[in-house]
């Protein structure tokens, strides 16, 4: 038996969205019927769905967080092509994480071991 998982995050605008992660180094996977992605990172995968109602007032935000080598580098990627990044600190629990939020308020975390952790 085999489990996956991959978060959904709502987005306004597939198109932009798209656009944004494409510009981060995401591979994007558009369902050709509209209205849904898959995108596709370094063996992480995020699927986006259009929600009409963000922007309404009520929160939508959805979090995932990405195990990476190197989360200084990621950010520094992530920073260089414009993204909204919260460099990486070290944590109580061992990982140097830092947090990804992008235009519609999903929060990707990111995190590699502490040094010397």
């Amino acid at each position: 038996m085999s489990t996956r998982v991959a978060p959904i995050f709502p987005v306004r605008d597939l198109d932009a969205t798209l656009a944004y992660y494409r510009g981060l180094g995401f591979a994007a996977h558009p369902w050709r019927g509209g209205g849904y992605a898959i995108l596709t990172f370094d063996g992480a995968e995020l699927h986006l769905g259009v929600d009409p109602s963000l922007g309404a007032g009520a929160p939508h935000r959805v979090t995932a967080y990405f195990f990476v080598e190197d989360a200084d580098a990621l950010a520094q990627t992530w920073l260089a092509a414009g993204a909204d990044v919260r460099p990486p600190e070290d944590t109580e629990w061992g990982k140097h994480e830092g947090v990804l939020i992008d235009p519609d308020g999903n929060i990707i975390r990111f995190g590699s071991p502490a040094p010397g952790g």
